[in-house]
């Protein structure tokens, strides 16, 4: 294997964890879990991402199999980063009859970007009429594309996530504009929704989000239209890997609130709880995860918490060798070990995303994942993480 300073070292590989010889299961009752599905994409130079739907839908079913919710068309999936909006809404046309057909669940990610790219803040307000006329028409266009949005994931059965929107991000002049826009979704909303807070270091350009870069300002704001919109949110989904920011944060929720963790770093104590309150979970990283998250959450289902952490502690050095600054670039060591569990048949991805990671980092993400049993299949990990390397100039 690749060392950083240029030199290699020796790993042998391992078995597969026990907790994949016991197959499939009914989804744990005692949390929601939600893993964000990445996409697989066949990369066309120049143009737009082409899905490989047969793949794609595969591995929605696996993740289904296991147990686990599908939060569809978020980050993972590449929102943003190589997956256009034309692309996401067919993914969640499909994903969303997938689910209906297959009993599985499914939320969906609702967003602003048919947009074109937003204005910077600064230009935003150097383009602003006087009265602020020109910030109110963008608002108004913010708000009619998380409804067109809004729609479509709503006809097709699925829960909606409210996304956090570059555009508004770039718009807004302060909390007001949050509560204007969020506002007038919660209200059309046919079902309780999720309300997502990406943090920047998911994606730099959500610097402030909820009208101030003061997180103290911006929870309060946050926690102000959730208690204006009663009956409308079954839960927030928070992403900022602050432990203890979200722990503090839902005991604020009115009751009936959930509270999904996106904390990568952190979620075996907030799944676990702490005696006052507990996570559910929505997150990137029960992507490649699923089978042992969905073993370990069940234990809690017996009232087992030492063994749920004795069975997922371990995973959280892959969890945070994944999301390592930057942390907007994890979905690279997720799709290359959807390729090494054989979910796919290439690893490529939209926009070329696979080549955002270095070689010792995704060397040492099939290490980690090895030494954890994550692959049903290891000496075909081993047989593609040799191809891998021999690619790159690496012998074995």
């Amino acid at each position: 294997m690749p060392e950083p300073s240029g030199g290699t070292r020796a790993h042998v590989p391992g078995a597969a964890s026990p907790a994949l010889s016991r197959g499939p299961g009914a989804p744990p009752v005692s949390r929601v879990v939600f893993a964000a599905a990445h996409v697989v994409a066949d990369t066309v130079p120049g143009g737009p991402a082409a899905l490989d739907w047969d793949a794609t839908l595969a591995f929605r079913r696996h993740l289904w199999a296991h147990g686990l919710g599908v939060a569809e068309a978020m980050d993972t999936a590449q929102r943003g980063m190589g997956l256009e909006w034309a692309g996401a809404a067919e993914l969640i046309r499909r994903s969303a009859a997938e689910a209906k057909a297959t009993g599985g669940r499914i939320a969906c990610g609702v967003g602003t970007d048919q947009l074109p790219a937003p204005l910077g803040r600064a230009d935003a307000d150097a383009a602003d009429a006087p009265g602020g006329s020109a910030a109110a028409a963008r608002l108004t266009r913010i708000t009619r594309a998380y409804e067109e949005q809004l729609e479509l994931v709503e006809d097709g059965g699925a829960q909606a996530i409210l996304m956090a929107s570059r555009a508004l991000a770039a718009t807004a002049r302060g909390p007001e504009d949050y509560e204007h826009v969020y506002g007038a979704l919660l209200r059309q909303a046919a079902r309780p929704v999720i309300l997502h807070w990406l943090g920047p270091m998911f994606d730099p350009a959500l610097e402030g989000y909820w009208g101030s870069g003061d997180l103290e300002e911006a929870t309060d704001t946050f926690l102000e239209i959730i208690a204006g919109h009663p009956g409308k949110i079954d839960g927030v989904k928070v992403s900022l890997l602050d432990a203890e920011r979200e722990a503090a944060l839902r005991l604020r929720l009115p009751e009936g609130v959930r509270c999904y963790t996106g904390d990568d770093f952190h979620y075996p104590e907030l799944i676990e709880g702490d005696g006052a309150a507990h996570s559910d979970a929505l997150l990137g990283v029960f992507d490649p995860l699923a089978p042992l998250a969905a073993d370990a959450v069940r234990m809690l289902d017996d009232g087992d918490r030492a063994a749920f952490r004795a069975a997922l502690d371990p995973t959280v050095p892959l969890a945070r060798h994944l999301f390592q600054h930057p942390t907007r670039y994890y979905k690279t060591g997720v799709v290359l070990l959807a390729w090494l569990a054989g979910h796919q048949r290439h690893f490529t991805m939209a926009g070329g995303l696979q080549s955002a990671r270095s070689l010792p980092h995704l060397a040492r993400a099939y290490e980690l994942a090895d030494g954890i049993g994550m692959f049903p299949d290891p000496e075909l990990a081993e047989h593609r993480m040799k191809q891998l390397l021999a690619l790159h100039g690496v012998d074995q």
